[in-house]
C-alpha cells in the first residue's frame, strides 16, 4: 500500500473542565478539506494552548497512524474519528514505530523531519473521558511521531508520503520511545542522532550519565 494522508485536523484552544479544574487544551482536532498551508511551526488554523509542551520547530506537527487506529479497535470501539489522538496527520500505509529520526518525508510541495515520538499527558485522558488512559496508551507504545517542518509548502488529503531516509542513523521513534519507559537500547546511538528533538538528547544524556553513576556505585559495593 502506498503511503499517504487520509485526514487533516486542526484545533484551537477551548476551555475545559476535567477532574474539577479549569484547563486550556487544543486537542480537539477537526478534519479540514482541501490545501492546508505548512508553515515553519504548524499548520494554518491550527494553534496551541501551552507553548512549553505542545509546538514548536520539533513539534510543528503530529502524525498517527491507521493502522494504529485499527489495533485501538478492540477497546475503544472501531468509530473512532480522525484526529481523535489529537494528530494533525492522519496517515495510512505507514509504519510510525520504525520510522527513523531524521526521516523526511515529502508531501505535495512541503517537506516535514521526523524529530520524536510522542509522549502522552493528561490531555489525552481528557480526550478519551478517561483519566487512566495517558498510560494505556504508553503501555501500547504506538506513539506516532512529532515532524518538524524542513520546508514550507501545502498539502491536503489523499496527498502522497514520500519517506525518504535522508541522514536519519537509523534509531526509530520506538527506539527513543523504548529507552523512556527503560528498555535496553543503545544510548550512544540515540545521543549521535542530531536530528532528535534537542530535549530528548539532553534527556537520553541524563539517563546516560545516571546509569553510569548507578554501575559504578554497585562496583564499589561489591568490591
Amino acid at each position: 500500500m502506498s503511503a499517504r494522508i487520509v485526514s487533516v485536523n486542526v484545533g484551537t484552544p477551548k476551555t475545559y473542565t476535567w477532574l474539577g479544574r479549569c484547563l486550556r487544551s487544543s486537542i480537539d482536532k477537526h478534519p479540514v478539506r482541501g490545501p492546508v498551508q505548512v508553515l515553519a511551526t504548524r499548520l494554518a488554523g491550527d494553534e496551541q494552548s501551552d507553548t512549553q509542551q505542545h509546538g514548536g520547530a520539533d513539534k510543528a506537527v503530529y502524525a498517527y497512524s491507521v493502522e494504529d487506529y485499527a489495533r485501538w479497535g478492540d477497546e475503544l470501539g472501531p468509530s473512532l474519528d480522525p484526529g481523535m489522538f489529537g494528530e494533525n496527520l492522519t496517515t495510512e500505509g505507514l509504519d510510525l514505530s520504525t520510522a527513523a529520526i531524521g526521516s523526511r518525508w515529502h508531501v505535495d510541495t512541503a517537506v516535514l523531519e521526523v524529530s520524536e515520538p510522542r509522549t502522552p499527558c493528561w490531555k489525552l485522558g481528557m480526550r478519551m473521558g478517561d483519566p487512566a488512559f495517558p498510560r494505556a496508551f504508553a503501555a501500547a507504545r504506538r506513539p506516532g511521531v512529532m515532524l518538524r517542518v524542513v520546508a514550507p509548502g501545502a498539502l491536503q488529503v489523499g496527498d502522497a508520503v514520500d519517506m525518504r531516509e535522508g541522514q536519519s542513523r537509523g534509531v526509530t521513534a520506538a527506539d527513543v520511545t523504548a529507552m523512556y519507559y527503560g528498555d535496553p537500547v543503545d544510548a550512544a546511538a540515540v545521543l549521535a542522532t542530531p536530528q532528535l528533538a534537542a530535549h530528548w538528547r539532553q534527556w537520553a544524556a541524563h539517563r546516560t550519565v545516571w546509569h553510569l553513576d548507578e554501575e559504578r556505585a554497585r562496583g564499589r559495593e561489591g568490591a
